[in-house]
């Protein structure tokens, strides 16, 4: 059953977390260090939703655990990727369109934005954690799904930072393990993430929260995923094209596509 208050609790915790870490990124002129609270907003409101909930049992338990260990391998992973880099050059850029007086706008473009978009993203975790129940075939599918996405996420990222790591890689192009059939697998990992959760969601009748990995799958497509980091990469990297003609852009497969 919806309860709207306590879906708006998600609402004011995922905008204190952000609030928080807008405190920082002031302090350290860094608006990216959101990447890395990102994950965090999803687990924080997952906790909760199933507080509130006042239900336990192997879904709320399932659902809790798959959020816990995507979240603190997304958060950590991005922390330590970033950790002495300063700005990202995608909040450089937001930067320099919104002078003067960035660090207050930053607030509202970055850090609750980022919030607000989260908390509707996380109506599957809601809808599960409401319902609470047993485990249904849905269920398994969800968490089957679910793992297959922590894989193509956890497995690309490993895999890219393996190969940035190795010198005589500067100026390639990765086009090995799971990069060989998604030039996303991080992205398409997130995809399959979202999609399995709302799977669990269903499964507990939370049919309705279907706007959550919708919205998900839009950004990592078309907004803020493949379509804004692969705007200027050709020509910062001309090899990229010939990656771009052989190697689908999202999902895998053995054809070179792209998203148009």
């Amino acid at each position: 059953m919806f309860h709207l208050h306590d879906y708006l609790l998600g609402l004011a915790t995922a905008a204190a977390l952000a609030t928080i870490t807008w405190v920082v990124s002031v302090a350290k002129r860094n608006a990216s260090i959101v990447d890395a609270v990102w994950s965090l907003m999803f687990l924080a409101m997952a906790g909760v939703y199933a507080a509130h909930s006042n239900l336990a049992g192997p879904r709320v338990r399932l659902v809790l655990a798959l959020v816990c260990v995507w979240a603190l391998r997304l958060s950590l992973y991005i922390a330590w990727r970033n950790a002495g880099h300063g700005e990202d050059r995608r909040y450089q850029e937001i930067r320099a369109r919104n002078q003067p007086n960035f660090a207050v706008k930053s607030l509202y473009l970055v850090f609750w934005l980022q919030a607000g978009l989260a908390w509707v993203i996380s109506l599957p975790l809601y809808a599960a954690l409401a319902a609470g129940g047993a485990l249904t075939p849905f269920d398994y599918a969800g968490a089957a799904l679910w793992a297959v996405g922590f894989a193509f996420e956890a497995g690309g990222d490993w895999q890219l930072a393996r190969f940035k790591a190795n010198p005589a890689n500067r100026g390639r192009v990765m086009d090995r393990g799971f990069w060989r059939y998604t030039r996303h697998p991080n992205y398409f990992g997130d995809f399959c993430v979202w999609w399995g959760l709302y799977l669990i969601a269903a499964a507990a009748g939370g049919w309705w929260s279907v706007p959550g990995p919708v919205l998900m799958s839009v950004l990592l497509m078309r907004v803020s995923g493949v379509t804004l980091l692969e705007k200027d990469i050709g020509e910062r990297r001309p090899a990229y094209a010939e990656y771009v003609r052989r190697t689908n852009a999202f999902f895998p497969g053995p054809l070179g596509k792209t998203l148009d």
